[in-house]
């Protein structure tokens, strides 16, 4: 059975804060439980659309993996297909807060390396369509002494990727401020991803630098096709 992925993103008003803080804990026993979700992480996120040292208190994620047949219906309304999928719990407390989510169902079409140790996409997967828009995901575990050094070569790839033709959308996320850090990324096609990935000096050096500096602990890199986006705005 395939596994698909369901990325939400949570955006809280300014008032609610402490709420959205306090959502980390309380949504824990709602995804633990829930039997349609095999792997889940409440994850915060950056200021600016990728890495950032600066969380956005605002605005948080879900990122889940569940089995294409416990998923609800996507020709569902995006509020019942939300409450079917999140429980009862999750989505009077989005309510409530008046909370604007944004969800993406996707499915995983390559995939390689570990998620705490585990391989959340095992082959085989889909094969991409081409044209198609194409989602991309990278999570790294920052090893501590090298923490420093990394940070210290994001910004300039920051700004190339918010330069980059074909990117529609981008988003940072993260598990541990400043060590456990991910970036969730859309882009017209493969082609602009691709260009981005692999002809832009700066990103061909930081990728060259996280091999031979041993920056990372653990990664994690999955390309997805972009199934559903749903969105619900107060």
């Amino acid at each position: 059975m395939m596994n698909l992925a369901v990325l939400t993103i949570s955006r809280y008003p300014a008032k609610h804060k402490i709420t959205a803080f306090h959502s980390m804990a309380l949504f824990r026993p709602s995804l633990a439980l829930n039997k349609a979700i095999s792997f889940y992480k409440l994850m915060g996120t950056g200021r600016n659309g990728t890495f950032d040292k600066n969380p956005d208190w605002q605005q948080y994620a879900i990122f889940s993996v569940s089995g294409i047949d416990e998923l609800p219906a996507m020709d569902l309304p995006y509020q019942q297909w939300r409450n079917k999928y999140y429980g009862a719990f999750i989505n009077r407390y989005w309510n409530w807060a008046a909370v604007e989510t944004t969800t993406f169902i996707l499915e995983p079409i390559l995939s390689h390396g570990t998620w705490n140790k585990k391989t959340i996409f095992p082959a085989p997967l889909s094969a991409g369509m081409p044209g198609e828009q194409i989602a991309v995901l990278t999570r790294a575990s920052i090893r501590i002494s090298k923490a420093r050094e990394f940070w210290a070569n994001v910004p300039p790839v920051q700004q190339q990727m918010a330069e980059t033709d074909g990117l529609l959308y981008s988003v940072g996320i993260g598990e541990v401020p400043y060590l456990r850090q991910s970036t969730f990324s859309i882009w017209k096609d493969e082609a602009s991803m691709k260009a981005f990935a692999y002809k832009m000096q700066e990103h061909r050096e930081v990728i060259q630098k996280t091999r031979s500096r041993n920056w990372y602990s653990e990664e994690m890199f999955t390309r997805f096709r972009v199934l559903q986006t749903f969105s619900r705005k107060y």
